[in-house]
């Protein structure tokens, strides 16, 4: 931004405190002008005969208090100027490392020594945000790279199923085009699941009310067919549960924890139980389900972008999806100003737990 040039705050501080102890000076000498000269006699005598009169303090004073007055300012500049450059010191820091995060360098820390006030308390600040902010900019990097490689893998199929066609007039026809409807598919599926992760980390939606136990009862009976084939319980339990957000966003998101929880399940014979209900000021959905143990570390990681768990048992490839399930649920719950928590549970399986903000 183009701005005017002008005082730098130091120099501002420096004709701040030298104006402020000018003023303090000549209230100074204001006092003693009217409470000590106003009891000198004026007349040529002086006070019985011997000490000066009026006039002649007068003339020696006022010169003595113009070079005290002089000194003063002169102090107050130079003072001043060491001053404020000592305590506007830190902020040299702040801004250094601003300019050297506007090019580019996240990596750099201030860490400013010294004990806590207010300068230190924005120097640590300024790290947290950079700390964000780069750990912000290395998973955007890696889903750019995910993303590319993801949407890449069936455009390489496509081509290489055209270049078949288109070498081999023989070949069976009907295979091939059900082999590209399977591969489009795929690239559609991938392509709108971006766009939804796009559009909950803006967070550009309309709110209303919204019941998650509908929600719930709704992205079961859709699943229905889908846990019935693989011979899984899916149970749906407990009461209203009402937040304020975008139906849509929060319907993909019950959604992608069920289907997860079906198809992330033992075998045949497994359960799959999502309940509903408030607590205190907060509406809760917790989806649980049956599984193999889950090591501690893989948990964490279920929510990044394309991270499939392979870890995780599957009943088979018919849904193979595209990696981003858990990571659109945690952009649609962070969107909603709520919380994730993933818990392995003790006998195999995974407990997803989602709070979001209450509504009336």
């Amino acid at each position: 931004m183009d701005r005017r040039p002008g005082l730098s705050a130091r120099l501002k501080l420096t004709l701040s405190y030298a104006g402020f102890l000018a003023v303090a000076g000549a209230l100074l000498l204001a006092v003693v002008w009217g409470y000590l000269l106003r009891y000198v006699p004026d007349n040529p005598q002086g006070l019985l005969g011997v000490s000066p009169n009026r006039y002649l303090l007068v003339r020696t004073f006022l010169p003595a208090a113009a070079w005290a007055m002089a000194f003063l300012l002169v102090f107050g500049l130079v003072g001043g100027w060491l001053l404020a450059g000592r305590m506007l010191a830190p902020l040299t820091q702040i801004r250094d490392a601003a300019r050297r995060a506007g090019e580019g360098s996240l990596s750099h820390r201030i860490r400013m020594k010294g004990r806590q006030d207010e300068f230190r308390e924005l120097s640590d600040a300024f790290d947290s945000m950079l700390q964000r902010l780069e750990s912000h900019v290395a998973e955007q990097r890696r889903f750019a790279a995910n993303a590319s490689h993801e949407l890449r893998t069936p455009l390489a199929i496509s081509r290489a199923l055209l270049d078949v066609a288109r070498e081999d007039p023989t070949r069976d026809r009907d295979e091939l085009v059900e082999r590209l409807q399977a591969v489009n598919t795929r690239a559609i599926d991938l392509t709108e699941a971006l766009l939804l992760l796009s559009r909950g980390d803006t967070g550009t939606f309309t709110r209303e009310s919204v019941d998650l136990s509908l929600l719930a009862e709704e992205a079961a009976e859709t699943l229905l067919p889908l846990a019935e084939q693989r011979r899984i319980t899916l149970d749906v339990t407990g009461g209203a549960a009402r937040t304020s957000g975008s139906a849509e966003l929060l319907l993909r998101m019950v959604t992608n924890l069920v289907q997860n929880a079906v198809v992330h399940n033992v075998p045949t014979g497994g359960t799959v139980t999502v309940r509903t209900g408030a607590e205190g000021a907060m509406s809760v959905l917790r989806v649980e389900n049956t599984g193999r143990r889950l090591p501690p570390d893989l948990v964490p990681t279920l929510t990044e972008p394309f991270r499939r768990g392979t870890e995780r048992v599957r009943t088979d490839d018919e849904h193979p999806g595209v990696g981003l399930g858990l990571a659109i649920v945690q952009s649609v719950v962070r969107a909603h100003d709520g919380s994730l928590h993933l818990t392995p549970r003790p006998a195999g399986g995974l407990l997803v737990t989602v709070r979001l903000p209450g509504a009336p």
